[in-house]
């Protein structure tokens, strides 16, 4: 990021022990501290976890529970779904059209004051909008355009265009660069490189995430900061994983040792009370003498029972403490669908033309084999998901033909496959319905998916874990995958989702086509071939 100068006395945004409950009672986070200034400051944490909940925390849009959130100046927040409502238009997606009507209103003759009063000091507002479209390479959109009508991509490009505009003490950016080529991502980064207040980015964008002056990591266990981008909070994470399988394996030692220990200490208090009986015994002691004897050799063994069930909880508690630090680091884990990689055709194209895209009106001519792993990239509206979506059988090309020899799984943007009133739990079982529920339980519980979230409707989930759902619906099928498609797989997931993603498509050894904007998820693949769609039509190159 660029250099911020004279550091800030005081925050833009501050928590202060703040705690939230769910209206189902459920504590969502407690005890959360922030300090929220002009260092550039990046959010992650696993998907459930409640991310986006502390984001409209933090905009005002939601009161803690309990504790203090204090703001200083304005906040804008862009939620990480852009809410396109009936009637909107490009100029009020980016939360400028009621300046540019009252300004509208003014050069048309209107002399009411609360037209002047909602305009301010923004005369020059239309042509700092047409500029904000133009930095967001959306030149020719006409600030009037009805906003259902525009693609995800272009929605989120018009409503960062707002947010740069929005005149923000704070920007709250919640997954800006889920929707965006890789062009638009780059000059995303480029914007925030150079925004000078304060910033707040929920992001699993691991380049955006690198270029932040410290990362904050939300989990069961509270709000952590590491200073430093992505890469210093890898290696971070790392050391204490490592560190906490250390403690683990220490105190699991340590119980082991002390339990021995204990039982010598018990054999020789037996050995010891025994000898003491038979010493009274053979002294002829009165009575009376034996009785108090053996009242104070009873309170003895008392004391000593005390003291070793006390050692016992001790050492309990240490190994439950080392075993919960090693739960919240242990990594998420996918297994790729069992298939052997074989030289044989596995996808066919001949002159197939791809409905809705000019580009391809020629045809492509294509051909997979089942050692290849493609990765495909292009701007926005230059075929891509339309061509997995063809490959997949759910379209027919309009023109030529497409043979697909094989399986196939995909997993498409939208998750349509995912049923949101049924369990992920039961959507899995009907997808494998041979295997044990014990089985499907623990696949989903490495996933990080909980049990009270895999036997709810799905569509409760928030956006990481319905992805997580999906691709366990389509990776653990009855039938093994021979090519698997999948659609910005990586959108919403955490970033242990996508280390568990990205270890299991280097694992599959079928054939893999899969579209992402994610320079560093497609770099990490072990690809053979890169795909680029544009709007010249498409080029393979071997990689």
């Amino acid at each position: 990021m660029a250099s911020h100068g004279i550091r800030m006395t005081t925050p833009f945004l501050t928590l202060d022990r703040a705690s939230l409950s769910l209206p189902d009672g459920r504590v969502l986070f407690s005890d959360l501290d922030l300090h929220l200034d002009d260092r550039p400051t990046g959010l992650v944490g696993r998907n459930g976890v409640g991310k986006s909940v502390l984001a409209r925390l933090l905009a005002g849009e939601i009161a803690p529970t309990s504790g203090q959130h204090t703001a200083r100046g304005r906040v804008h927040y862009l939620p990480q779904q852009v809410r396109v409502t009936e009637g909107a238009t490009v100029a009020s997606l980016a939360g400028v059209g009621a300046w540019i009507d009252a300004l509208a209103r003014i050069e048309a003759g209107s002399s009411d004051v609360r037209d002047f009063d909602t305009l301010g000091d923004r005369w020059d507002i239309r042509q700092r909008f047409a500029q904000a479209l133009v930095a967001q390479d959306l030149p020719d959109l006409d600030p009037g355009r009805a906003a259902v009508t525009l693609s995800g991509g272009e929605a989120m490009r018009v409503a960062l265009a707002g947010a740069f505009l929005s005149g923000a003490d704070v920007l709250i950016l919640d997954e800006p660069s889920n929707h965006l080529d890789a062009a638009q991502r780059r000059h995303l980064h480029a914007q925030l490189a150079h925004w000078e207040k304060g910033l707040l980015v929920i992001s699993h964008d691991r380049r955006l995430l690198d270029a932040m002056a410290r990362i904050g990591e939300l989990s069961p266990q509270g709000l952590r900061t590491y200073g430093g981008g992505y890469a210093f909070y890898a290696r971070c994470k790392a050391e204490e994983r490592a560190q906490a399988e250390r403690e683990l394996a220490h105190a699991k030692a340590a119980v082991q040792r002390e339990e021995r220990l204990l039982r010598d200490q018990h054999d020789r208090q037996q050995r010891r009370q025994a000898r003491g009986h038979r010493d009274a015994r053979d002294a002829n002691l009165p009575p009376i003498l034996l009785g108090l004897r053996k009242s104070r050799s009873e309170q003895s063994a008392g004391r000593f029972v005390v003291r070793q069930q006390v050692a016992r909880e001790h050492l309990a508690l240490q190994l439950r403490e080392a075993a919960r630090k090693q739960a919240s680091a242990v990594e998420l884990a996918m297994f790729a669908p069992s298939v052997a990689a074989k030289d044989r055709v596995v996808v066919r194209m001949e002159r197939a033309a791809l409905p809705f895209v000019p580009a391809s009106a020629n045809g492509m001519d294509l051909l997979v084999t089942g050692h290849q792993r493609i990765g495909v990239s292009g701007p926005n509206g230059s075929g891509k998901s339309t061509l997995l979506r063809m490959m997949a059988g759910q379209i027919a090309p309009s023109s030529g033909r497409c043979t697909v020899h094989v399986p196939v799984a995909w997993l498409d943007q939208r998750l349509a496959g995912l049923d949101p009133d049924a369990s992920v739990l039961a959507q899995l079982r009907e997808a494998n319905p041979d295997a044990g529920d014990a089985v499907l339980r623990t696949r989903l519980a490495l996933l990080g998916l909980e049990a009270h979230h895999i036997e709810g409707p799905s569509g409760r989930l928030s956006g990481g874990e319905r992805l997580k759902s999906a691709l366990a619906c389509v990776l653990y099928a009855a039938e093994p995958a021979g090519l698997l498609l999948l659609d910005e797989p990586g959108n919403h997931l955490d970033l242990d989702g996508l280390e568990a993603l990205e270890s299991m498509l280097r694992q599959y050894r079928g054939a893999l086509i899969i579209v992402s904007h994610d320079e560093a998820l497609l770099e990490r693949l072990d690809l053979t071939h890169r795909l680029q769609l544009s709007r010249e039509g498409a080029l393979l190159t071997s990689c």
